[in-house]
């Protein structure tokens, strides 16, 4: 799923070496933590969060075939 998210936000931004995918484990909950540059934060979230819902709903798809609950914070 790391790798999932790191694609999908290197394919969005301009600066494709600033962006760190990191994962923290809470029990049955995983929170994957997006970092990018400050230009590519809007690239990431979209119009009205369009992009960041879309990266979501393919992490919750991943994250239910893995058996896991998944959510994505945007630094």
């Amino acid at each position: 799923m790391k790798s999932l998210v790191e694609y999908i936000a290197r394919s969005l931004v301009s600066n494709p070496d600033s962006v760190v995918v990191t994962e923290e484990h809470r029990g049955d909950r995983v929170i994957m933590h997006l970092q990018v540059a400050d230009e590519d934060k809007g690239r990431v979230i979209g119009r009205d969060g369009r992009c960041a819902n879309a990266i979501r709903s393919l992490l919750h798809v991943a994250a239910v075939q893995a058996g896991v609950r998944v959510s994505l914070d945007i630094d």
